[in-house]
């Protein structure tokens, strides 16, 4: 059954968007001591779990584009925390990988981001957060979707 394409609240984009910047805003609070957005958070984050990778591989990860990826990485390269050279595999491709002073600031900042995870949990239950994060990785991975964003 397709929703009221006249009503503006109906439109699902519109609501993804407004509940992403909502908490984007709420966990950027929290991190905001730590001197890192919300963003900056999940590539320290990222690449802590994984290990360096090509600018390319992190972009699909964090389902960024990379001219994106790029803006948001160079203030992190230019404080230290993450370190840009050439690939292992192929020497034409950028690596990032974590410095020593980007896992400590990481560190920091994961006191303040469990923080945020727990409020954020407390205000909506564990259980309605759990089945959220699943319900939007299952968006975010969507091959229908994917395809006609990537076809347009």
């Amino acid at each position: 059954m397709l929703t009221d394409l006249t009503n503006p609240a109906a439109c699902n984009c519109l609501a993804l968007r407004q509940a992403a910047r909502h908490v984007t805003q709420f966990y950027d609070h929290f991190l905001a001591p730590s001197g890192l957005r919300t963003t900056q958070y999940s590539i320290l984050a990222r690449l802590r779990r994984r290990g360096a990778m090509t600018i390319n591989a992190l972009a699909a990860e964090l389902v960024m584009d990379r001219t994106t990826l790029g803006r948001n990485i160079l203030p992190l390269q230019r404080d230290g925390l993450i370190a840009v050279g050439p690939g292992k595999s192929d020497r034409r491709s950028k690596e990032l990988r974590l410095t020593d002073t980007g896992t400590a600031r990481f560190r920091a900042a994961l006191k303040a981001w469990r923080e945020a995870q727990a409020r954020f949990e407390t205000a909506f239950g564990a259980k309605r957060a759990k089945e959220l994060r699943g319900l939007l990785h299952e968006v975010a991975t969507n091959e229908r979707t994917a395809t006609v964003a990537a076809a347009s």
